[in-house]
């Protein structure tokens, strides 16, 4: 009798919940107090297992259900209506990250070659970005010298140009009798101090936002590089998993051509700074070798990158004598003809895949919209669009 009396009187054992409900999260844990949430942690507990600590997958929903078409159709105009905000707020760093993967991608072939030769990833993508930084540097120490003694060389024969300025007889006296420059630098030099100032304080700040915005790039880039792996597994895992398999064989072969873009465009700019430099030693242009560097780097910069470079150097080609600068600018002229129609599809074309006259019509389409970064991606985009195109679409409307 005693054992049924106490059998009787005794209330069930409270439910061990300890993995149901977090330490660190709504203490003083109260079953009282929570009622009908302490029931679902008592089946939380029951669920958790050392495999899935966070319990199995629950039934789908019924998404053809009114409530979630209606929701659906909502939210997405909701989120079109809010990604086109943020893109037109967030434009400049959106255009920042987009350049800083972009150049992450490109940047992997190197990466998972060292990789495959047994070296850490961290060690490879600090091998690839010091390499990067160091050429970068070598060419910033090898300029800055030559600025400096062209800077002492242009201020010492400042005299001897205005006195030529004054020759009606002289080359630089012609241009200033035609197009009055000796005026026009003086009324630049007579505008009020305000004005100076506001236009040195103007490219003080242009200067220090490309500087900031190099910055951003160069650790978005690193950072993206280092954790690529992670990023392109959590992307595939947002594909259904039927079709992960087909995904993740389209998706790398994109990445790869990204790659294969980034080396082939490599080449092109090493063969516009070699040709370069043979062009201005056959002529003795002064400073040959750090001009040839200077075009490889700018060369790098789609659709302006060789045409700036050939002013740069056409205007050091003038110190020599005005028919080798006219020669000179003939040579780039020339020389951006041949790597535009001729270098880009074979070289780069040939890379990623993509037909001549693609490539020619990407570039023109992606500068036109997007600029110097839209001339940049350009290709690459092209690239994935045929892919999928050729792989998903036209098969499907084979089949239609």
């Amino acid at each position: 009798m005693a054992d049924q009396s106490d059998s009787v009187g005794s209330h069930p054992a409270a439910p061990d919940v300890s993995r149901a409900h977090n330490d660190l999260v709504g203490q003083p844990h109260d079953p009282a107090v929570e009622g009908p949430i302490a029931q679902a942690e008592a089946v939380a507990e029951e669920i958790s297992s050392e495999e899935r600590p966070m319990g199995s997958l629950g039934r789908r929903f019924n998404w053809r259900s009114p409530f979630f078409v209606g929701m659906s159709a909502t939210a997405g105009v909701a989120v079109t209506v809010a990604a086109i905000y943020l893109f037109l707020s967030a434009g400049n760093v959106i255009v920042l990250i987009g350049v800083a993967l972009f150049l992450a991608v490109g940047m992997e072939p190197a990466v998972s070659w060292l990789v495959t030769r047994k070296v850490p990833r961290w060690a490879a993508v600090l091998t690839v970005l010091l390499v990067i930084v160091l050429t970068i540097g070598a060419f910033i120490a090898a300029a800055v010298p030559a600025l400096v003694a062209q800077g002492e060389q242009l201020v010492a024969s400042a005299p001897q140009f205005l006195q030529e300025a004054q020759d009606k007889n002289s080359f630089i006296g012609q241009l200033n009798e035609q197009f009055q420059l000796q005026d026009k630098l003086t009324a630049i030099l007579s505008t009020s101090s305000s004005g100076i100032v506001d236009g040195v304080l103007g490219a003080g700040e242009a200067v220090f936002g490309a500087l900031a915005d190099t910055l951003v790039v160069f650790v978005l880039t690193a950072y993206f590089l280092a954790d690529l792996p992670r990023i392109r597994s959590m992307f595939y895992r947002l594909v259904f998993h039927s079709r992960r398999p087909r995904a993740i064989l389209i998706g790398d072969d994109i990445l790869a051509k990204v790659g294969g873009y980034v080396l082939g465009n490599l080449v092109i700019s090493v063969i516009a700074g070699v040709l370069t430099f043979i062009w201005l030693v056959a002529f003795g242009v002064p400073y040959a070798f750090l001009l040839g560097i200077l075009v490889a780097l700018l060369d790098l910069v789609p659709v302006v990158g060789s045409t700036v470079a050939g002013i740069i150097v056409a205007a050091v080609a003038l110190s020599v004598s005005l028919p080798v600068c006219l020669l000179t600018i003939a040579f780039f002229i020339v020389y951006r003809f041949v790597e535009d129609y001729f270098l880009v599809p074979k070289i780069i074309g040939k890379a990623v895949e993509v037909p001549a006259l693609v490539t020619v019509v990407a570039v023109l389409v992606g500068g036109a919209l997007l600029g110097i970064v839209g001339a940049l991606v350009a290709i690459p985009v092209s690239a994935a669009l045929l892919l999928i195109a050729r792989e998903v679409l036209f098969p499907r409307l084979d089949q239609a």
